[in-house]
């Protein structure tokens, strides 16, 4: 049986008690019993009778795509918090021809109760109305973040591991240059960094 097993943080491969050759589709059983389809892309280690592999969704579903889909459904939210956020506004102009004469309640007459509650009724919807419009603007905030990731390359997507390569071929020629002395060091962790980044 095929198992995910933690490689780095965000990051599991394929536990595999069989061979397999890159671009093999395999399925994989996380440990709630669940069981998904994965393609095979290289052999990350052997290890106890055990190949780890790198693997891929083998429905096309990437970091790009579930970006997408959290944008949208964030955007989604925000209008209906917005709509809801209308509506209680409207709501709370119950009466407001009444209200707006400033006619003081009047202590122990039969309106006062009618009076009283007209007003937290009113009082209530518009707290309603504010709470409904906070809500939508942190949802557009969370829609806007995600449209943004929309755009990143990560290693989900098997075509991005030419511009890993390109981006690696980089961070060591940064790195190699700063011990040269070819790049300047503008802080004392200029040489940590770099050696971070090629890591």
């Amino acid at each position: 049986m095929n198992t995910y097993v933690k490689y780095v943080p965000n990051v599991f491969l394929a536990k595999c008690e069989q061979k397999y050759e890159k671009g093999d589709t395999i399925t994989v059983t996380s440990k709630y019993g669940k069981e998904n389809e994965r393609i095979v892309h290289n052999l990350i280690l052997e290890k106890d009778g055990f190949f780890y592999y790198s693997i891929t969704r083998a429905d096309g579903f990437n970091a790009q795509e579930r970006a997408k889909r959290k944008s949208e459904r964030y955007g989604r939210w925000a209008q209906s918090a917005e709509k809801k956020s209308t509506e209680y506004y409207e709501a709370s102009k119950e009466g407001k021809d009444f209200l707006a004469l400033a006619e003081p309640i009047k202590v122990g007459h039969h309106s006062e109760k009618r009076h009283r509650a007209l007003i937290d009724r009113n009082w209530a919807r518009v707290g309603k109305s504010v709470e409904y419009s906070d809500k939508a603007s942190e949802h557009e905030n969370k829609a806007e973040y995600w449209a943004k990731r929309a755009n990143d390359i990560n290693l989900s997507m098997p075509e991005s591991l030419e511009y890993y390569e390109y981006k690696l071929e980089e961070a060591k020629e940064y790195h190699e240059g700063l011990k040269s002395g070819k790049h300047e060091r503008t802080h004392s962790f200029s040489l940590t960094y770099a050696k971070k980044d090629v890591n």
